[in-house]
């Protein structure tokens, strides 16, 4: 990356710049007169659009200690390697809202925008800009495509299908919630009329003995009705 042939002696970052593209960014400086380098963030340069600004520092590893590529292929690895050799531009989406962020802001890139960026070796003893690479050739970021051009045919949804089918999709779980309610509720029921007890009345009758001498038999019964306030005696008188 750098063309510098001198051995690295104490600790070491490497700066990441961007800067818009423009006739002039081709050799914009991102140090002073003192070779400290720029410290210009997002928000002061307008995105990168009147200077460089510090979009990544990481610290300089040697080549020996990095992960190797034949690695790769291993799902387990994979993210460990990746994040070994590769910086992302724009990999933090709150930084520039957050009131409490403290650190260095890497927020996303404006759309359909050319940058170029540029890689700083700083001696972190003197703070002091060792090396740099030249500015890369433009990169381009994409434009969002509007939701209106999205070709939904052949094959594929339309906003308006996705929420018929969300609700359609969503009706058989509340045809499953009231027929549960349905079967518990009859069990309530079905308990409630078990614990219900029926008191029914019956008159017996009891047979007396026939005292010797009589003909017919008599009987007596058990009367529901309510208790008489006098008793009635009829008698007759045989004549004498």
């Amino acid at each position: 990356m750098f063309d510098s042939s001198e051995p690295l002696t104490g600790s070491y970052e490497v700066y990441l710049y961007a800067m818009a593209d423009s006739a002039s960014s081709w050799n914009a400086s991102v140090q002073d007169d003192s070779k400290l380098p720029l410290s210009a963030t997002f928000r002061q340069t307008r995105g990168g659009r009147t200077g460089p600004y510090k979009a990544a520092a990481f610290d300089l590893t040697p080549c020996g200690d990095l992960p190797t590529l034949d690695a790769i292929g291993d799902v387990t690895q994979a993210s460990e390697i990746l994040s070994a050799y590769l910086v992302r531009v724009g990999d933090n989406g709150t930084c520039l809202w957050d009131p409490n962020f403290r650190g260095l802001c890497n927020p996303p890139l404006s759309a359909a925008t050319a940058y170029r960026f540029k890689y700083v070796l700083v001696n972190m003893s003197t703070g002091l800009v060792e090396d740099q690479t030249l500015w890369s050739d433009p990169i381009y970021t994409n434009r969002p495509a509007s939701c209106l051009s999205i070709d939904t045919w052949p094959g594929r949804r339309s906003g308006g299908m996705i929420v018929i089918t969300s609700i359609l999709g969503s009706l058989p779980f509340f045809l499953l919630v009231g027929f549960a309610g349905a079967i518990i509720l009859s069990f309530v029921d079905m308990g409630g009329s078990a614990g219900e007890t029926t008191h029914d009345s019956q008159i017996t009758q009891e047979a007396v003995p026939k005292p010797l001498g009589t003909s017919e038999p008599s009987y007596t019964s058990v009367n529901r009705g309510p208790p008489l306030d006098r008793a009635e005696v009829y008698s007759s008188k045989l004549p004498d």
